[in-house]
């Protein structure tokens, strides 16, 4: 039924395609999306500096309501992030310390939720990678409705359930699964280049005259 339904037939990335991701920092990936997608600058971590790097999991729900990021906890599979579009109300945490546990247990990559968390203590301490967009005391109520397995809009950022979800201290970010190799192939490039820059600053000899290049051709 439209509004209250669990979709399960996505295919998920390859275990070994989603790890290539992880040494990979997210602005590196987010240039060779052209900058246009992101999870926007609301989701902020609130679990340290552990790297989140998975394959998404999706739920849209209602605001404050958490019944079917519970589906989800029961259906996920290792190395899965939950990623939960609450239309980033924050009235009610979407999750707490408990579900953080349960999830632990079950092998959950990480949350990103767009609406709050609570026991934020607690959730620093897991060393659990969550991404949300504030904090507040107030629980969930469990009554849905709500969908699991649907795309899904994070923070201006659309996710379907398989896309690889990667986060890290800058923010946090979706590669689309069907891009994913080809995206992968640019960043690792670009990575490249950038320890060669950073290899000739720190020896002196870095070329900067691309900038007086650009100037001229600017004409200036």
């Amino acid at each position: 039924m439209l509004g209250f339904r669990v979709m399960e037939g996505f295919g998920r990335p390859s275990k070994e395609l989603v790890e290539k991701f992880r040494t990979i920092p997210t602005a590196i990936v987010s240039d060779n999306m052209h900058r246009i997608f992101a999870g926007g600058t609301g989701l902020r971590p609130f679990h340290g500096d552990a790297v989140l790097c998975g394959s998404a999991l999706t739920v849209r729900t209602r605001p404050g309501d958490n019944l079917m990021v519970h589906k989800a906890l029961d259906i996920a599979r290792p190395g899965d992030v939950i990623v939960v579009d609450a239309s980033g109300d924050l009235t009610n945490a979407i999750i707490g310390e408990i579900m953080i546990n349960y999830a632990i247990t079950r092998g959950v990559a990480g949350f990103v939720i767009d609406g709050a968390v609570r026991d934020s203590g607690a959730i620093a301490k897991s060393g659990l990678p969550v991404y949300a967009r504030g904090v507040t005391h107030r629980g969930p109520y469990k009554d849905g409705p709500g969908e699991v397995g649907v795309p899904v809009t994070v923070g201006g950022m659309v996710v379907s359930s398989g896309d690889i979800v990667l986060g890290d201290e800058d923010g946090v970010l979706a590669v689309p699964q069907s891009h994913a190799e080809e995206i992968l192939a640019l960043a690792v490039a670009q990575q490249a280049r950038e320890t060669g820059i950073l290899a000739s600053i720190a020896d002196g000899t870095v070329d900067r005259t691309w900038v007086d290049q650009t100037l001229r051709a600017k004409g200036l």
